[in-house]
């Protein structure tokens, strides 16, 4: 510890001068700015924030305070920063310049020296050949996820991934991961750029969130890799512990996409076996993160066994067979189940006769107000010219009420009117608010992506059901509740409220879920001990145009029916709409883009499966085995460095 302090020590001392005169004139000019900004609430501009900015400048041009020219940017960052904190922390605001000042300088500057690395790296032959294996194998692997053909494949198809891990450094592995990672990401996420068909937010802002968020996701990979490279080599008494329980920390990394508000569990490894109706029947077993072990447990022991002696270089694909085989045989008898018939049982007189009305309505025409009553018109038609009138229950889709329905008086009598004409419930996606009396609120109202349920015979106002997941930065800026200044903040996104309950309808004991809400386990879960016995699902793709995305979204709430023995009916605006029983079978998948009104007796729930019961804990373990693995493959990597340096065995 006093050798650490006396370095420490040192190291200030040999500062020069001018340094010292450069960080006391920025603390003076910041101070000085903080201590008469203006009291003005949220996000506000002042142009004096410059001061502090133009005062660090001509420093610049002193050599010994710019080099090293590191020093200086994170100097000025941090003294930046601590002053911005500040005025938030104490004032409750920030101001715009301020934060500009404080995050261009330092981002360009990391992304020049980011680019720099980058550019060493291409120069080297190892890189640029980790480069072109990883991007083979995560490539390929976006081609796995349904309605793309690769999925059995993916228990190989990351094998020239591992062998970058295996036989490459660690810097050209995280290089190489990044950027193929990006490709990966790229292929996965494409369809967000038609967001920017729909006028809601600038489309250079749309642009740069949708590179950020490839990048962002593309650094889980990176951290799988750093890890991967951290553990290959440590044995325990001989055994590799950590390489050989590296499988479920991939799987608990993912689960950490899948809680808190940037939760955004979209593309899980194990997603990738959802055209093949029999190899995903061990969901109710092992669940969606099982999938995943099995995968990288696969392309792991393969990587491995290639160049080495033994049984396994003789029989490399020989696990990855097995695993399959097994997967299918497995499915093969649970289908084979008297009650695993398609839909058994829905017929019976107690089961809901369900019909959904997918209208199509362009996403640009959706929220247009000249255009208000030829959509409901449209989507009350469908209802009344093609529903039949022994149906229990009418199924609109999200926001089939493009506006929030209590300014629209008319259309909640209207839809009394068909309810009680038809002599059905329907169930009706659209805004909610409720307006915010505190008078120190930061929202005056709350706004809320809600569906409603008309009843027959019921003439108050419908059932509310809030939606409880919001697509971070599209239905919601994260953390608005911590930080309250977020909700300055305009993105263009829907600034919605999340729900907090989860109803369950008479007389059929059902929930409805919007769109995202859907594909976590957990609130499927909670629906279940709640007492539902089939899931409503409500969504708008037509987000997504023409892509992948929205055959991708109706696998996601596939694989939530089949681990939890839990019926669906969804019901998307544009497609693709379609009925899932408990094992997962579908019927009157609808195509994209059409006009659409399909109806059937739906199931009701009577399968119990193990993951229904085990999935919480087993996600919770999940999030603990990450941190204590990533703690304690740290740790004992730097026991190792520790004692190599020290000479010790």
């Amino acid at each position: 510890m006093i050798n650490f302090l006396n370095k420490i020590k040192s190291r200030i001392s040999s500062l020069p001068k001018a340094y010292w005169v450069f960080v006391g004139l920025l603390l003076v000019a910041e101070l000085g700015v903080y201590l008469v900004v203006p009291d003005k609430p949220g996000l506000y501009t002042w142009g004096a924030q410059y001061i502090p900015f133009a005062v660090a400048l001509p420093f610049l041009f002193v050599r010994s305070v710019r080099k090293p020219f590191n020093r200086f940017v994170y100097t000025y960052a941090a003294v930046a920063f601590f002053f911005l904190g500040m005025d938030y922390l104490v004032a409750g605001h920030a101001g715009l310049i301020q934060i500009a000042v404080t995050f261009i300088p330092l981002g360009f500057y990391l992304l020049f020296r980011f680019s720099i690395w980058n550019f060493k790296r291409l120069r080297e032959k190892d890189s640029r050949t980790a480069l072109l294996l990883s991007t083979i194998a995560w490539g390929a692997m976006a081609l796995a996820f349904p309605p793309l053909p690769l999925g059995p494949a993916a228990l190989l198809l990351l094998v020239p991934w591992f062998l970058v891990l295996n036989r490459y450094s660690r810097t050209s592995a995280i290089f190489a991961t990044f950027w193929s990672g990006m490709v990966y990401n790229g292929i996965n996420y494409y369809w967000i750029f038609n967001v920017m068909n729909v006028e809601t937010a600038p489309s250079a802002i749309i642009f740069l969130g949708v590179v950020l968020l490839v990048a962002f996701f593309s650094l889980y990979s990176v951290v799988a890799a750093f890890i991967y490279t951290l553990i290959k080599n440590i044995k325990i008494r001989g055994y590799r512990v950590f390489w050989i329980l590296y499988p479920v920390f991939y799987a608990a990394l993912e689960m950490t996409r899948t809680r808190g508000d940037f939760a955004f569990p979209w593309s899980h490894l194990g997603y990738v076996f959802g055209n093949h109706l029999e190899l995903l029947q061990a969901l109710s077993l092992i669940g969606i993160f099982g999938y995943t072990c099995l995968i990288v447990a696969s392309n792991m022991l393969v990587a491995d066994s290639l160049g080495k002696p033994g049984i396994m270089s003789k029989w490399p694909f020989a696990l990855p067979a097995l695993i399959l085989v097994i997967l299918l045989v497995h499915g093969k008898i649970t289908l084979s189940a008297f009650d695993a018939i398609p839909f058994y049982g829905s017929a019976g007189p107690n089961n809901p006769q369900i019909a959904m009305v997918q209208p199509c309505i362009q996403q640009g025409e959706k929220w247009s107000k000249e255009r208000y009553n030829r959509i409901i018109d449209k989507t009350l038609g469908m209802v009344q010219d093609s529903v039949k009138r022994e149906t229990d229950l009418i199924i609109l889709a999200e926001t089939a009420i493009p506006d929030h329905i209590r300014r629209q008086p008319a259309t909640i009598e209207r839809l009394h009117k068909v309810s009680n004409h038809m002599n059905a419930s329907i169930l009706v996606g659209a805004l909610d608010f409720k307006r915010n009396r505190e008078p120190d609120a930061v929202r005056r109202y709350e706004i809320y992506n809600a569906s409603f349920l008309f009843t027959p015979g019921d003439n108050d106002f419908p059932q509310r059901y809030i939606k409880k997941h919001l697509v971070p930065f599209s239905e919601r800026i994260p953390f608005d509740d911590i930080f309250p200044i977020l909700n300055y903040v305009d993105l263009g996104e829907g600034d919605f409220v999340p729900g907090k309950e989860t109803p369950v309808y008479e007389p059929f004991l059902w929930t409805p879920f919007i769109c995202y809400d859907a594909i976590f386990g957990d609130l499927v879960r909670d629906a279940i001990r709640a007492g539902s016995r089939f899931m409503v699902n409500i969504t708008n793709d037509g987000w997504f145009g023409r892509s992948t995305a929205p055959y991708q979204h109706l696998n996601l709430v596939r694989y939530r029916a089949i681990e939890n023995g839990f019926p669906v009916a969804r019901l998307a605006n544009s497609g693709v709409s379609a009925f899932v029983d408990q094992y997962g079978h579908m019927d009157m998948n609808t195509p994209i883009f059409e006009d659409a009104v399909i109806q059937r007796k739906m199931q009701l729930k009577t399968r119990d499966t193990l993951y229904q019961h085990i999935g919480d804990d087993v996600e919770t373990a999940l999030l603990y085995f990450f941190a204590i693995y990533l703690i304690a493959a740290i740790g004992c990597r730097l026991t190792i460095k520790v004692a190599a340096a020290s000479g010790r065995p």
